[in-house]
């Protein structure tokens, strides 16, 4: 046995492999979290097949679930990349939780990182099952695949900017209230169950700004319409990304 082979050697771990790691926990931690499986999962799952099964909302001609699954898949980014991460993350803040991560050799940056990479683990195991379940639905999607990764993305990264700037800003219980409140009021006003144009010409104008409108309707006119590239909705969903993250880097509050 040769002099130093049990001799430390402190130091931080390559960044690559801090972000992995954070990356993993922040994944396990989401996925064994029942409330927020509640409203990634099995919200939207159940709402695929009562709104399919069921004809309480017109969706217009051909099949319902054809309308209703680029909806519900939107809904899912939002309830993962917003709703779920803004809660979690909040209450991080308010426990301490991310102060002393701070402190750690993982830059704040590569934290926040992680956390969009767990979002996007998750989300895809989400867009899986619902897939499934809406092919077993008699699902017929059609489009460039390229098109809805590309706005998954975007929604992804419009969602995840909106969520941390929630929970850097407001306490915890305010953003455990407002996270909800807005995922209830855009799941009824963002065009994933009842059709924009269900609403008055005023307020379709509105609506359709919203990032939840322009995911779901751009999903919608590459899955069920064909589009080969829904230029607005992306578009729409750029800025958002843009004005939320930005704004979540400039103003997030980690004590």
């Amino acid at each position: 046995m040769s002099a130093g082979t049990y001799t430390p050697r402190p130091g931080a771990a390559p960044l690559g492999r801090m972000i992995a790691a954070q990356t993993a926990l922040e994944t396990r931690m989401l996925l064994r979290n029942g409330e927020q499986l509640l409203l990634t999962v099995i919200i939207p799952t159940l709402l695929l097949v009562l709104f399919s099964a069921v004809d309480i909302v017109d969706t217009g001609a051909g099949e319902s679930v054809d309308f209703l699954a680029p909806g519900i898949l939107a809904l899912a980014v939002m309830s993962t990349a917003f709703t779920g991460q803004a809660i979690a993350t909040g209450f991080e803040r308010r426990y301490g939780v991310l102060k002393r991560l701070a402190a750690s050799p993982l830059p704040r940056w590569a934290l926040m990182t992680s956390k969009t990479l767990a979002v996007l683990v998750t989300e895809v195991l989400q867009v899986a099952l619902l897939t499934v379940i809406a092919f077993a639905l008699g699902w017929s999607p059609q489009g460039n695949p390229l098109a809805v990764l590309l706005l998954l993305v975007l929604g992804t990264a419009a969602f995840s900017g909106l969520g941390l700037l929630m929970a850097g800003t407001l306490k915890a219980e305010a953003t455990l209230a407002a996270a909800n409140l807005v995922f209830l009021l855009l799941l009824v006003g963002g065009g994933v169950i009842v059709p924009l144009d269900k609403f008055p010409d005023a307020v379709q104008s509105v609506l359709g700004l919203l990032p939840i409108a322009a995911l779901s309707d751009g999903l919608r006119d590459v899955l069920q319409h064909g589009a080969a590239m829904p230029w607005g909705a992306l578009g729409i969903l750029a800025v958002w990304a843009v004005l939320g993250l930005g704004a979540a880097a400039r103003f997030f509050r980690w004590e």
